[in-house]
C-alpha cells in the first residue's frame, strides 16, 4: 500500500456568474515512504490547491468534489472531522509553505513557534521541548541554535526563516512533507542548500516529499519521480531520468525549453507562447492544444486519456495515440 493515494481529486469553486470552475480537476497520484515526488507547472496549474486539498486547507467556498479520494495509508482524509484534520496537520503531514515571512508570526520568537508546534502533537514538558527545538535547529543547519531560539523572524535571514518553517514542519515526526515552493525569493546558492536539505532530511527520516514547483529545473537529481500539472490535471509522470531524457508532452517539452543550461551556448530562451487559462474557461478537449504546435484537429474536440509511453511514464496527449506508442 502506498504512503498516499490521490484518485480523482477535483476542487471546485462556484463563480460569480453562476457556473463552477476547477482549478483541480481529476488529480491522481501515489506517494511512497522515503520517495520524493515533483510536481511542476507554471503558475496557476493548481500545484498549490492540490497541496492544500491533501490537509483540508482549501480556502472557501472552494471545497473538494464528491468521488475525489485522499488515503494517508488506512486513514481517509475526506472523512476526517475538524479534530482529526488538526491532528493531521502538523503530525503525520508537515507542511513547508511558500513565503516564511508571512507564515512566521513576528511577535513570537523562532523557538516559541516551534515549541507550540512541538507539544501540539507530543506530550513534552516546556523545557523538554525547548530542547527538543534546539536539536530541531541544529538537525535543519541552523548555526548557533541556542541564539536562535530567542530570535525573532525579522532577525533572520530569509535562509534562515525557510529553515525555521522546516524545523516546525517536522516537530510532529511526519510521515509526509508537503514542500510548496519551499525556495521562493531566496538566491539561487541558498536555494540550492534548502533543496539539499530536504533532500537529506527525507533520507534520514524515511518521510515522503511532495515537492511543489515551477521549476524543473530545481528537480534533477533530487525527485524520484516528476508529476508534470497543466490547467489542473497531470499531463505527464515519469521517473525524474525518463523525463528528462524523453520528454514526451509538448507541454513538459515547452517546459524544458525554456530552461537555460550550461551545456549549451548562451542565447535566448524559447517561452511557451500565451499562457494558462482560467480555471472557469478550460478549452475543450486538449486543454494545452491553444498553445500547441503540434495539436492535431482531434486534440481541439477531444480531452486526450493517459497514454503509456515508457516503464513508468504515461502522457496525457493524442499525439501518443495517433502514433501508436
Amino acid at each position: 500500500m502506498s504512503l498516499l493515494a490521490v484518485t480523482g481529486l477535483q476542487v471546485r469553486y462556484p463563480t460569480p456568474g453562476g457556473s463552477v470552475a476547477t482549478p483541480v480537476d481529476g488529480v491522481s497520484f501515489a506517494l511512497e515512504r522515503g520517495e520524493m515526488l515533483a510536481l511542476v507547472g507554471e503558475s496557476g496549474c493548481g500545484k498549490s490547491l492540490t497541496g492544500l486539498a491533501l490537509l483540508g486547507l482549501i480556502p472557501p467556498p472552494g471545497r473538494v468534489s464528491e468521488g475525489s479520494h485522499i488515503r494517508l495509508e488506512d486513514d481517509d482524509l475526506l472523512t476526517l472531522d475538524d479534530a482529526g484534520l488538526r491532528s493531521l496537520r502538523g503530525g503525520r503531514v508537515g507542511m513547508v509553505f511558500q513565503d516564511p515571512t508571512t507564515s512566521l508570526n513576528p511577535v513570537f520568537t523562532a523557538g516559541e513557534q516551534l515549541v507550540e508546534a512541538i507539544r501540539a502533537h507530543r506530550r513534552l514538558s516546556a523545557a523538554e521541548a525547548r530542547t527538543e527545538a534546539r536539536r530541531l535547529l541544529d538537525e535543519v543547519g541552523i548555526p548557533d541554535p541556542d541564539h536562535r531560539l530567542d530570535a525573532y523572524p525579522h532577525q533572520l535571514s530569509g535562509g534562515l526563516r525557510q529553515r525555521v518553517m522546516i524545523a516546525i514542519a517536522l516537530a510532529g515526526r511526519p510521515d509526509l512533507l508537503i514542500a510548496d515552493e519551499p525556495t521562493t525569493a531566496l538566491d539561487v546558492t541558498v536555494q540550492a542548500q534548502i533543496l539539499e536539505l530536504l533532500d537529506r532530511l527525507r533520507r534520514t527520516h524515511g518521510m515522503a516529499v511532495l515537492l511543489i514547483t515551477h521549476d524543473l529545473g530545481i528537480v534533477a537529481g533530487r525527485a524520484d519521480r516528476v508529476a508534470v500539472m497543466y490547467a489542473g490535471q497531470i499531463v505527464e509522470t515519469a521517473e525524474t531520468s525518463s523525463l528528462f531524457r524523453q520528454p514526451s508532452h509538448p507541454y513538459t517539452r515547452g517546459l524544458l525549453r525554456a530552461l537555460p543550461r550550461i551545456d549549451q551556448a548562451p542565447g535566448r530562451l524559447t517561452p511557451i507562447p500565451g499562457g494558462v487559462p482560467t480555471p472557469s474557461a478550460w478549452p475543450t478537449g486538449c486543454r494545452f492544444h491553444p498553445r500547441c504546435a503540434e495539436a492535431l484537429d482531434r486534440c481541439r474536440r477531444e480531452a486526450p486519456m493517459e497514454a503509456r509511453v515508457g516503464l513508468h511514464h504515461l502522457a496525457r496527449c493524442w499525439l501518443h495515440a495517433e502514433s501508436g506508442t
